[in-house]
């Protein structure tokens, strides 16, 4: 009996009852809280978030504090990236409908009190963006709320005050149970405040202010070993801000680091790798573990932002181990690096040139024609994207049906992510390049969770990729 005949006998597969896959992709709802013109970052963040407006609902942009920009807010900053958007959104619209028109955004600007952290924090301290963060919590719609803290949270801190303040407990409860926050690290002294006295509240962080070993410094970490091409200010100049209208001019050069705010609502992008309400799943934004953070080894920034350790879990840095693949000139075209990285940075940057040439991309379709510029892939698995399977048995993984809106050819990529199910150690996918992965599972002496991600890429220009994300739960082989 050949290989493929064994599979064909041995796998069956079956939908889980309880299915993240088989909900409706529904846009992410989005508050962007930012200390734009502490940094330039926050400008460039808010120019790539802006041509992904049609895939996430923003819900309101608040220009605030930080430990960095203490006594002013800079609303009109926003609003004069949004106009440059403006001029370019109906060419984006040739390419994909439903970005937001300027008018609608700059209706959504508003700002927080132009004080530092707990100094905006109590009884009569409301502001136009804590009124705002209420109102869209109390809207009727059961999605979450993401809150993208860019800078310091104290806005949000104040809403929290209120509505602990004036809601009954239940309703209290009710309301912060559909918050889901992100924070750029600690920024001011209200973050700490926060998770202690709200120790339900959805919340990501690398807490402290040692930015330099958080997991979202990754965006713009410069990495021995790998090409940092994709981060470097001529990529930058050739493919975001020259030739690409009024928004790619209105994207900064970088001063402190490029992006530091965006891998906060990265995790939104639906991409087919992203599931925003697990982030021990790992996506463009990250993976992070629901756990109480160990400062035993934090280092002290200087920011003046209390260091203090969390008394509760909260969604923060773990690590993955990663051996990039490499291109290879002759035979099979991808094989593994023999170098392997681990770390909390390495669950970033290791879909970094992707999210990158996904950007580059959607600055091309702001100024070229839908025929001019690239698209990317659409991945149809074959099979459920949640099977079940016994230990030891031989699974088939189909991808083959994916296509793509452009005609270009696709390229395939199967691959084990370890860390994002119950089995730590690695399942080898070989060959790993073919539209369809044969495979076989391992011994196992419980029921197990794995992970396998396939990874489609178009040769176009930028090549763009987009995922699969297939859930295997491996049953004991009964005794």
């Amino acid at each position: 009996m050949n290989l493929k005949s064994l599979i064909v006998l041995v796998v069956t597969f079956t939908i889980f009852s309880q299915s993240f896959f088989s909900q409706t992709i529904e846009k992410n709802r989005l508050i962007v809280l930012t200390d734009i013109e502490a940094d330039p970052d926050d400008s460039q963040s808010l120019v790539r978030l802006l041509v992904y407006s049609n895939e996430i609902e923003i819900e309101g942009l608040i220009a605030t504090t930080s430990c960095w920009h203490k006594t002013r807010v800079d609303p009109d900053s926003i609003r004069k990236i949004i106009k440059a958007y403006g001029k370019v959104r109906a060419n984006l619209e040739k390419h994909e409908r439903g970005f937001p028109t300027a008018d609608s955004l700059i209706s959504l600007v508003s700002q927080g009190l132009p004080v530092y952290g707990m100094e905006g924090v109590g009884e009569g301290k409301n502001s136009e963006g804590s009124d705002l963060i209420i109102e869209a919590l109390e809207k009727v719609d059961d999605r979450p709320l993401w809150i993208s803290v860019w800078g310091g949270a104290s806005t949000l801190a104040q809403a929290l005050f209120e509505i602990r303040r004036t809601r009954s407990g239940e309703d209290a409860t009710r309301l912060i149970s559909k918050l889901r926050v992100y924070t750029i690290s600690d920024q001011d002294d209200t973050g700490i405040w926060i998770r202690k006295t709200f120790p339900d509240l959805y919340y990501i962080v690398s807490p402290g202010d040692a930015y330099g070993s958080a997991t979202w410094n990754a965006i713009n970490s410069v990495i021995d070993g790998i090409s940092n091409e994709s981060i470097s200010n001529s990529w930058l100049a050739k493919n975001i801000q020259q030739g690409h209208g009024p928004l790619g001019a209105a994207y900064p050069d970088v001063a402190y680091g490029m992006e530091g705010d965006t891998p906060s609502w990265l995790q939104l992008i639906p991409n087919g790798l992203n599931f925003p309400e697990r982030p021990d799943w790992g996506g463009w934004g990250g993976r992070y573990e629901l756990r109480i953070p160990d400062f035993s080894k934090a280092r002290k920034g200087d920011s003046g932002v209390p260091f203090e350790a969390d008394p509760r879990a909260i969604w923060t840095d773990t690590s993955d181990t990663y051996a990039p693949f490499k291109s290879s000139e002759y035979g099979r075209t991808v094989e593994r690096e023999s170098r392997t990285f681990k770390g909390n940075k390495v669950s970033l940057w290791r879909w970094r040139d992707d999210f990158q040439n996904d950007f580059a991309a959607r600055m091309d379709w702001t100024v070229r024609s839908f025929e001019e510029a690239n698209h990317p892939p659409i991945v149809r698995l074959g099979h459920p994207p949640e099977i079940t399977a016994q230990s030891g048995q031989f699974i088939s993984l189909m991808a083959r049906d994916s296509t793509d809106p452009d005609g270009d050819h696709l390229s395939f990529l199967w691959f084990n992510y370890p860390e994002a199910g119950d089995l730590h150690e690695p399942i080898e996918v070989s060959p790993a390049n073919l539209s369809n992965a044969y495979i076989r599972l391992p011994d196992v002496k419980r029921e197990v969770t794995v992970h396998f991600i396939v990874r489609v890429t178009d040769k176009g220009t930028p090549a763009l990729s987009r995922y699969g994300r297939v859930i295997v739960r491996i049953f004991p082989n009964r005794q």
